[in-house]
């Protein structure tokens, strides 16, 4: 290994490894590179470094969870490792598939007591799909219900079910703490650093042949965009070289070529995005100059183009109707309120996000229907305009049913696996059965039952709130995607009618105290509200019309008690994504720079009575 590294820097080619570090949600990923940056020295002496440094999104900080994939590089004895960080959630399942065709492994990382969770089962099976080896790393072996040697067992039977090859089964196990920068290769070896992890990635991948003399090969494996230069492809360059200025050859995702001129080229350096003349076969790259790149589309030499098999863009599983806002309070504080506007963000929206789809709706010229992979994919699109000043009506997401070759109704159907204490099984096992949903394993453990369910994408929209309440908080539910299965018939939707605000005006605490008989509010006192906006959740099955801006009439007359301050119960106050969970087919979401407001489609009383008939 050692003469091979001498022999690599001598000739001047500098080596390159690639690594994409994979798990599932919140199992370290994030926090494992933001040790690999800081332990091969990226970061200056004095410079000030935050928490999980690869999610530089304000979404990202605030929700604690990766949702774009971003590159960065590190150097380690004079080999570049660019290491690839991914996001965990389902609804970008995509994404970490294409990612995973760039890299020569992964670091599969797995909490030391949850165990492989349904997320790691599906990038762990994409990896091995791509005849990646594996490196795993049991993280968080400080925690006091660590099992590690257990953990490390189901991993092995979760490759075996997955139907690994002998080679990779044969795959190097660590353990380590990452948000302390720690590895190790045995759970009794001293607890340093990384250098186990770093020594283990170069000995396991180690050094590529140099194919930077052969003709160019490079793959688009995601999108980016610039408002300055465009867009941007990133992929890697499979072999070759890749000039800036030069001209080339692009195979599309149709077969037919085009020729194309390379304007820029970056490779990544520590965080950073560097413009270089050139870059060599092994290195992930981002160029410009391709205005309609696509992803899975092949760069090459003007007619010795070689087309390598094309990335599959996975299809829209769900799609909401976003409408101009038309409420009484439109444009009082967004910026961005036409259908114009609306059109241009979501057309620079469908330059890098290839897993969206954007339809014009064909009853009005004042929307748009937005399908996408998940309830989470598109409202993080919701939540980032309406951070732009972008104003917003949205519809309840539906599920997109298809046909399947024999011309019957399938829909999508997703794993679930729910984790509550004893108490509460009973409740969850009664309403996933009312959503349509098929036990597929039930087993307990100290007070505490797993369930493993496959229920229809249908059946789950509007859950999430419910289990909540149902578990008291204390219960986990995790999806993901498991497969399109025929159509299961009507599905009841939400139980509870709402209370509708028959007036504009302002909400007044003495109204509300009395209306919070009546049910659950969503709003405080003192707010602006209009008519045929929801302000709460009534206690029975059907639709209220009330007054939350009338007061008590002053008199003369005091008496004691009755006049004493009121003491309100504090609302339930709803996410963009609990909104959209709750909303039924009549109604809509309006979300603006600084408010999320429940309405009904028809917002005067009389009117909504005579579309009922």
């Amino acid at each position: 290994m050692e003469t091979l590294r001498k022999k690599e820097i001598m000739n001047n080619k500098q080596p390159i490894i690639n690594i994409a570090v994979i798990a599932h949600v919140d199992a370290g990923k994030s926090t494992l590179v933001d040790a690999l940056l800081s332990q091969s020295g990226v970061f200056r002496e004095n410079q000030e470094v935050v928490d999980c440094i690869m999610d530089s999104n304000d979404l990202e900080r605030e929700r604690g969870i990766t949702i774009y994939s971003k590159n960065c590089s590190i150097m380690y004895q004079d080999i570049k490792i660019n290491i690839v960080d991914t996001p965990g959630h389902a609804d970008f399942s995509s994404e970490v598939e294409r990612i995973l065709k760039t890299v020569d492994t992964v670091v599969l990382l797995v909490d030391s007591s949850e165990g492989p969770m349904p997320q790691t089962r599906f990038v762990l099976n994409k990896s091995l799909e791509q005849g990646l080896r594996p490196i795993l790393l049991i993280n968080k072996i400080d925690k006091k219900d660590q099992r590690a040697e257990e953990v490390v067992d189901m991993v092995f039977d979760l490759f075996v079910e997955l139907k690994a090859n002998d080679e990779q089964l044969d795959f190097p196990i660590l353990y380590g703490i990452a948000k302390e920068g720690i590895a190790i290769k045995e759970m009794d070896d001293e607890k340093i650093d990384l250098k186990p992890l770093f020594e283990t990635i170069v000995d396991h991948v180690g050094l590529q042949d140099d194919k930077s003399l052969e003709p160019l090969q490079m793959q688009v494996s995601s999108l980016a965009y610039d408002d300055y230069i465009g867009r941007l492809g990133i992929g890697k360059i499979y072999s070759g070289t890749i000039h800036t200025g030069e001209q080339v050859e692009v195979c599309k995702r149709d077969g037919s070529f085009q020729k194309a001129k390379v304007n820029q080229v970056f490779v990544y350096r520590g965080l950073s995005r560097v413009e270089v003349k050139e870059a060599k076969a092994g290195d992930i790259v981002v160029v410009s100059g391709m205005p309609d790149i696509s992803i899975g589309e092949t760069i090459g030499e003007i007619n010795q183009v070689q087309p390598m098999e094309l990335i599959e863009i996975e299809e829209p599983t769900l799609s909401m109707n976003f409408l101009v806002n038309k409420s009484p309070f439109a444009g009082e504080v967004g910026k961005f309120v036409t259908t114009r506007h609306l059109r241009a963000r979501l057309e620079k929206e469908l330059e890098v996000n290839v897993g969206m789809t954007v339809e014009e709706l064909e009853d009005t010229t004042d929307g748009f229907k937005v399908s996408g992979r998940g309830e989470l994919h598109l409202s993080i699109l919701l939540e980032n305009m309406r951070r732009e000043g972008y104003e917003v009506a949205v519809s309840k997401p539906e599920v997109i049913m298809h046909r399947d070759d024999a011309g019957h109704l399938v829909e999508p159907v997703e794993s679930v696996l729910v984790s509550v204490p004893d108490t509460y099984s009973g409740t969850v096992i009664s309403k996933l059965n009312l959503r349509k949903g098929r036990m597929e394993g039930m087993y307990s453990e100290e007070g505490w039952t797993k369930l493993e369910f496959v229920v229809p994408t249908r059946g789950l929209l509007g859950y999430q709130n419910e289990f909540i309440n149902d578990t008291h908080g204390e219960g986990t539910l995790v999806r993901r995607f498991f497969d399109f299965e025929d159509h299961k018939g009507d599905i009841p939707q939400r139980q509870n009618g709402v209370l509708i605000s028959q007036f504009n005006g302002e909400t007044m605490a003495y109204s509300l105290f009395n209306l919070s008989e009546r049910g659950e509010l969503l709003i405080r006192a003192g707010v602006k509200v209009y008519e045929g906006m929801i302000i709460g959740i009534n206690s029975r099955n059907d639709d209220m019309t009330v007054n939350p801006t009338k007061n008590k009439k002053l008199t003369n007359v005091r008496a004691s008690g009755s006049d004493e301050a009121l003491k309100l119960i504090e609302p339930r106050e709803m996410t963009l994504e609990q909104a959209l969970e709750f909303i039924n087919d009549d109604e809509l979401v309006e979300i603006t720079p600084t408010d999320i407001r429940i309405r009904k489609k028809i917002l005067s009383e009389l009117d909504r009575k005579r579309s009922n008939r």
